[in-house]
Formats: structure tokens, C-alpha cells, sequence
């Protein structure tokens, strides 16, 4: 084994393809992270792999290539935009004797970099233990006489791999313990905002679509906002005032391609801001040339975190980088799912421009988010009748043979939630048809 260099601030890069050229906006975007993770870019380099290679990924040639590349550039650091085993991570390493990181620990090192809050260091912390873990491996050659069972190399007490495995199983448990109750006093809070009337909204997008740029144009709050990746982690909550009314609004993670499965579970927290929403706006960077694949990838996160069923508001952003470009607002029509038909506003948050469009948009849209008006609830309706208390939803209530007439007012995903449910049928009179022309 090699002694790990310290540094890994200069990167070579290795973009693996299955067949055909390497897409050039994947291989920008791998570039954009290494430089988000405070990395120097030394080269790029292509592998294409029609079988990968279950011990290095790539050839033994493509190996060599890399091996010359990173001494004649002096990388110490060689960055894999792929996920990586931890045998195939360890046999690189060796191989190349220097640190190798695959795109999974670079997402998490950045994280790591951005979190502020205690609990979005928590759940990075989490994330990163989980993804070690598995790299426990073979680490502690050094100490195999105490492994025990053979002549010469029985010794007293456990092997150093099995006691860091035994105190990151431990740190892990703690991790989550400290999660759960973070967890529970967020709903209690979230529960507070239903209880107060203010319908929900969620900014998400791409990763430096400009949410954190539009979050702060609408609430005149400070929150971070960098020309970077991932530069918001934790979720921001602000109340903002509509034509109307006010608003709760969460500027939430960025999405990027293949963002690894282990991330969307540990940031499951900035996550419900989006999940429990009445309104997602869907923040898009308008200048860019890859933006209907962007709007593609975000849907698809959205959908895996239960939310790809809310309605969304698309915002076209950054309309000062398109020339002639004008804020506009084009309203919905045709099928929900498609990009093209749902409702539009284009906008520029850095100048203002266009801002007045998407708060009269808000206003309208939320005006039909809410579910209000008489209950009639049968006797057997009492887990329904509590949740609706637990929400704040119940104005008046009163009781007689036929069970309870309720009133009540609650967010419009929120009653469709509880419809849904086994109990929730009584429900489902309040909630309206929705307009093609309002639900695109």
C-alpha cells in the first residue's frame, strides 16, 4: 500500500462512456463539481467502457493512460465521474498511488463543505459514514496476527477493522437518534404553519438555477447565493406577501444528474419542504441549452421523493442572460406532464425584472389550493376528525346522533392527502374538479 497524499487539490478527471463520444455538458457539469469541491482541474480524460471492469472499472490500458497523465500534470487527486466499488476505489488507488474519489464522495464532499445548520451537518455526517462504511475493507493489513485461527497469528482481543467498524456502527446509531428528534420538532413546526393558514411553497430546480437569487429577490431575506453547485443545502423558510395574502416559502437542495440515491435519503428534511408544498416553483436557468434535459432530471427527483404529483410553477430565470429576451407570462394548457404546456413565467431575479408576473401567478394559483366548507363526519370518522384537529383545519365543530358537522379550512394537498386515505371519502366533496387552464 502507498502512504495517501494530504493534498488532492489537483485533479485529473476521468469521464467513462459507454459507445459514441463522451456528451460534452456531462463532462462541463463533472468539471463545474470538482471546482465546486475547491478542486484545480490539471486535465480530462475520456474512458470509454462497453464492459466495465469489475476490479478497476476501466482497461488496463485506459489505466496506464491515466498513470502517465496524472505524473506528467503532478495531479494528486483523480476524480471518477462514475459510482465506484470499494474494491475497484482501492485497486485505482493502488494502482495509481494516488487518492481516488468517485462522483458520489465528491457530491459528499461538497456537501460536507456547505452545510450550515445542525442538522444538515448531521445528515452529511450520516451520508458520509454510510458511504465509508462500505470502504472498511482490507484497510488494516498491519494488524492481521490478532485476527486469530491460524498457527502464528492467534492474539487476544478484536482486529482494528472490526473495532472501527464497531464504533461507526455506533456513531451511525447516534447520528439517526439525533435526526429523529430534529425530525420531529421540523413537523411540529411544518404542523404550525398549516395551523396558521399560510399556504406552502417550495423553490427546486437544478443545481444553480438561481433559486437562492429568486428566493432572496421575493423575501428580501440574505440567504447564500453563489454562482456555484449546491450551493444552498439547508432549507430556508420565509414568509412572503402576495397580492392577497402571504405565502410560506422554502428554497430547498439543488438537483444534478444521477444524484446518488444515499444524498436523497440523508437530506430527506430540505426534501419535504418540496414533498409537503402546496406549490413547487420550479426555478429553470432560461439561458441554458441543456434546459428541457434539466427539467427532465428534476422531475425525475421529485418523483422519487414522493412529490412528482404536486402542481408546479415553472420559472424561467436568468432571462438577462438571453438577448431581447422580455419577463412574460405564458398560462398552462394541454397535458400536465409536458414542459412545454404547463404555466410559465420568465423572469430575471438578479434585476427584478418580471417579479411582479410570478407574485400575481402565486396569488391566483394558491387562491384554488385551499379546501374549505361544511363536514359532515359518521362516528366511525374519529381518526380522520383528530388528524383534522392535530392540522388546525377544524373553525367550528358540533356533535349529535349522526356523528360530527364539521368546518373546516386546509391546504388543498393536504385534504387530497387525507382523501386519499381509507377514512377520507367525506373529504373528498370539498375538493373541486381542477381547470385544465389552473393544472397544467
Amino acid at each position: 500500500m502507498f502512504e495517501r497524499s494530504r493534498k488532492g487539490e489537483h485533479a485529473l478527471l476521468i469521464q467513462p462512456h459507454a459507445g459514441g463520444a463522451a456528451a460534452e455538458d456531462v463532462l462541463e457539469e463533472f468539471v463545474d463539481l470538482a471546482r465546486s469541491a475547491g478542486a484545480s482541474v490539471a486535465a480530462t480524460l475520456t474512458a470509454r467502457i462497453d464492459k466495465p471492469n469489475p476490479a478497476t472499472l476501466i482497461g488496463s490500458g485506459k489505466l496506464e493512460e491515466v498513470k502517465a497523465a496524472a505524473e506528467a500534470t503532478g495531479a494528486d487527486l483523480i476524480l471518477v465521474n462514475h459510482p465506484l466499488s470499494p474494491v475497484q476505489e482501492r485497486n485505482l488507488e493502488r494502482a495509481l498511488e494516488r487518492r481516488v474519489v468517485d462522483r458520489t464522495g465528491l457530491i459528499l464532499d461538497i456537501f460536507a463543505q456547505r452545510a450550515r445548520s445542525h442538522e444538515g451537518k448531521l445528515q452529511v455526517e450520516l451520508a458520509q459514514l454510510k458511504h465509508m462504511a462500505t470502504r472498511l475493507v482490507r484497510g488494516w493489513t498491519h494488524l492481521e496476527r490478532q485476527r486469530g485461527g491460524s498457527i502464528g497469528l492467534r492474539g487476544p482481543g478484536e482486529t482494528q477493522l472490526e473495532s472501527d467498524r464497531r464504533l461507526l456502527q455506533k456513531r451511525l446509531e447516534q447520528l439517526q437518534r439525533r435526526l429523529e428528534k430534529v425530525e420531529v420538532q421540523h413537523a411540529q413546526m411544518r404542523r404550525a404553519r398549516v395551523r396558521s393558514e399560510l399556504p406552502r411553497v417550495a423553490l427546486v430546480g437544478y443545481t444553480n438555477a438561481g433559486k437562492s437569487t429568486l428566493f432572496n429577490a421575493l423575501t428580501g431575506a440574505d440567504a447564500y447565493a453563489a454562482d456555484q453547485l449546491f450551493a444552498t443545502l439547508d432549507p430556508t423558510v420565509r414568509r412572503v406577501a402576495l397580492p392577497g395574502g402571504s405565502v410560506v416559502l422554502a428554497d430547498t437542495v439543488g438537483f444534478v444528474r444521477d444524484l446518488p440515491h444515499e444524498l436523497v435519503a440523508a437530506f430527506r428534511s430540505t426534501l419535504s419542504e418540496a414533498r409537503e408544498a402546496d406549490l413547487l416553483l420550479h426555478v429553470i436557468d432560461a439561458a441554458d441549452p441543456q434546459r428541457e434535459e434539466r427539467i427532465a432530471q428534476v422531475d425525475a427527483v421529485l418523483a422519487e421523493v414522493g412529490a412528482g404529483e404536486l402542481p408546479q410553477l415553472l420559472v424561467f430565470n436568468k432571462i438577462d442572460r438571453i438577448e431581447g429576451a422580455e419577463p412574460r407570462h405564458d398560462h398552462a394548457g394541454g397535458a400536465a406532464d409536458d414542459p412545454g404546456t404547463r404555466e410559465r413565467v420568465w423572469l430575471s431575479a438578479r434585476d427584478g425584472r418580471g417579479l411582479e408576473l410570478l407574485q400575481a401567478a402565486l396569488a391566483r394559483r394558491l387562491d384554488l389550493q385551499r379546501a374549505h366548507g361544511p363536514l359532515r363526519l359518521p362516528p366511525q370518522a374519529g381518526r380522520l376528525r383528530a388528524r383534522l384537529h392535530e392540522l388546525g383545519a377544524v373553525r367550528s365543530e358540533e356533535a349529535d346522533e349522526q356523528g360530527w358537522l364539521l368546518q373546516v379550512d386546509l391546504p388543498r394537498g393536504e385534504a387530497e392527502r387525507l382523501a386519499a386515505g381509507a377514512e377520507g371519502e367525506p373529504l373528498r366533496a370539498l375538493l373541486p374538479a381542477p381547470a385544465a387552464n389552473d393544472w397544467g
